[in-house]
């Protein structure tokens, strides 16, 4: 939470505590040990800034109803030095606490004071956390589900870095395994294709035509000199030609998304270091394995798992499970991150309890791995929804997405929604320049701001410190309103980092734009006597500083001009 509300709630917890204390000393209330009681913010702003529930909480310690007990708290309380201006008591028992002129003032000085730092907080407390994200596979294009995990991923990321955390980003690139011996097969019968009649391609594999295009690029270069290879040594070379493009490919995508990473991690690599051995034999070694069918198999049963799954296949070779674990070991041991966060499909729900069971099997705890399921999500123009098939190459990728809308829509977009709910984008609203669409209403609103300090400038009217005296005059619902919702910001990104859950940033500006707006057409600020004129342009500037903060958060522009 921002400073000053943090010192408020902290006055009013301390106050309840010394007048109970006193009330003691008095003889008014028993000695008792005192347990924890809430200071939390009103439904009902009109009943308070905070409310207090420890007479009813003490109601057994002291033997008396909760209203008397809070009477006993009122009649002792001392206000003196604090941010506190009157209190009363409610309902059963509550004390509301109703906060001075001068705490208003203080958030704002605070905003303006702190500039682009408002909002950060030391929650986090420097724990290292490691945020993993799209990891498409290098076979082909992104589709819409990795530019939701994307914009969802870089903004959570972000979020910890302002709660706190040492937060850094992953690409985890599977360049081994099936989806590579697929990819080596498709590029194959392409590039065979053009030397000869009647190859079919398999249903199961890739029909992009970007495959197409890497075989003829694979044959400008090279000719037919592959044909009479090896099937073997002609795959190997396809796939050595083709998927370091595509894996640059996905970083020029990302990079104009606005997404970079600070490692690039290969599962190649977890085969070539033995990563992948070592941890069979850990697992091996930890007991927790058996033999059957000539098959390794893990006992996920032990670890709640509905069933057991196979490690090692007859054949000796891993299931696509084995590297993973190996690769989230690496993450949480060998590389030593506090917490591990994966963005995933929704499908892969039944794969976290098997991960994480081999993780507690291997001594690791498993609460250090947090996964975020991510729900899928469709495109809607005119009020239908558009089909795409990935397997026919017509999809609709990332790049195409964002030739048709502007990357502050999509990022935007993608985190108006928490992760697990299913999301309809709509093409038409993401491209439209007026109130509706969230991302230029928040927008329109930091312009507006900016505007209005320009035209005053123009005018010779420049803005100013204010004194604490002046800011205090701010006193109107919307006003006051304002300045609390601006106060809340830090509170917000501390949740939303707990959470997982980017989208209450965006709610929040959205908020904050609209409070703004109610403001901005009630209170004027051009025409006031002097000292309420720059208080308000105080506010203007504070909120612009907060709009500012959260869209650079979310990697979104904040134009002084629209």
């Amino acid at each position: 939470m921002s400073v000053i509300v943090e010192k408020a709630r902290e006055q009013i917890r301390d106050t309840v505590l010394k007048a109970v204390m006193t009330a003691t000393q008095k003889g008014e209330l028993e000695t008792a040990e005192l347990t924890p009681f809430a200071v939390e913010v009103p439904s009902n702003r009109e009943h308070g800034d905070y409310a207090v529930n420890a007479a009813m909480v003490w109601a057994k310690l002291f033997h008396k109803a909760p209203r008397m007990i809070a009477q006993s708290i009122c009649d002792n309380i001392d206000l003196k030095d604090t941010y506190i201006d009157r209190f009363e008591i409610a309902g059963a028992g509550f004390i509301n606490f109703f906060l001075s002129d001068g705490y208003y003032a203080d958030i704002l000085a605070d905003i303006k004071q702190k500039g682009e730092n408002y909002g950060k907080s030391d929650y986090g407390k420097g724990r290292k956390v490691l945020v993993e994200f799209v990891s498409a596979n290098p076979t082909g294009p992104m589709h819409i589900g990795n530019a939701r995990g994307g914009a969802l991923g870089d903004c959570l990321a972000s979020v910890l870095q302002s709660a706190g955390f040492e937060t850094e980003r992953e690409f985890y690139i599977n360049d081994a395994g099936n989806q590579i011996n697929k990819f080596g097969l498709s590029l194959d019968l392409r590039y065979r294709q053009l030397y000869s009649d009647g190859i079919e391609m398999p249903e199961d594999s890739y029909h992009g035509e970007d495959i197409i295009a890497h075989a003829k690029a694979f044959a400008k270069e090279y000719g037919d000199s592959y044909i009479e290879k090896s099937e073997e040594e002609r795959r190997a070379k396809l796939v050595e030609f083709a998927l370091p493009k595509n894996i640059q490919g996905l970083h020029d995508d990302l990079l104009k998304y606005r997404i970079e990473y600070n490692t690039w991690f290969k599962e190649s690599s977890l085969h070539e270091s033995g990563e992948t051995l070592r941890i069979t034999e850990l697992l091996k070694k930890s007991g927790y394995t058996y033999e059957s069918e000539d098959a390794l198999w893990f006992k996920a049963t032990d670890f709640g798992c509905d069933k057991d799954f196979v490690l090692v296949r007859a054949n000796g070779v891993p299931t696509y499970i084995v590297p993973d674990i190996a690769y989230h070991y690496n993450k949480l041991v060998t590389r030593g991150f506090d917490r591990a966060i994966d963005i995933l499909g929704a499908d892969h729900h039944g794969y976290v309890p098997r991960l994480k069971a081999a993780l507690k099997a291997l001594g690791v705890d498993e609460t250090r791995l947090d996964v975020v399921l991510m729900q899928m999500v469709r495109l809607v123009r005119d009020g239908e929804v558009i089909k795409a098939s990935k397997r026919s190459g017509k999809a609709i990728t990332l790049v195409t997405l964002l030739d048709e809308v502007p990357i502050d829509a999509a990022r935007f977009f993608f985190n108006l929604r928490e992760p697990n709910s299913h999301f309809d984008f709509d093409l038409d609203l993401a491209v439209n320049q007026s109130n509706s669409n969230p991302v230029y209403y928040v927008q329109y609103a930091y312009a507006r701001i900016c505007s209005i300090i320009r035209n005053l400038s123009a005018q010779g009217i420049n803005m100013r410190d204010c004194t604490r005296l002046e800011l205090s005059a701010l006193k109107t619902d919307e006003e006051r309103e304002l300045i609390l919702h601006l106060a809340s910001f830090t509170d917000e990104i501390i949740t939303s980092a707990k959470t997982y859950d980017p989208a209450r940033i965006t709610h929040y500006v959205m908020e904050l734009a609209t409070k703004f707006h109610k403001f901005y057409s009630v209170c004027r600020v051009k025409g006031e006597d002097e000292p309420i004129m720059q208080a308000r342009l105080n506010l203007c500037n504070d909120t612009a500083i907060v709009i500012k903060n959260v869209l650079s958060m979310l990697k979104i522009e904040a134009p002084e001009k629209m």
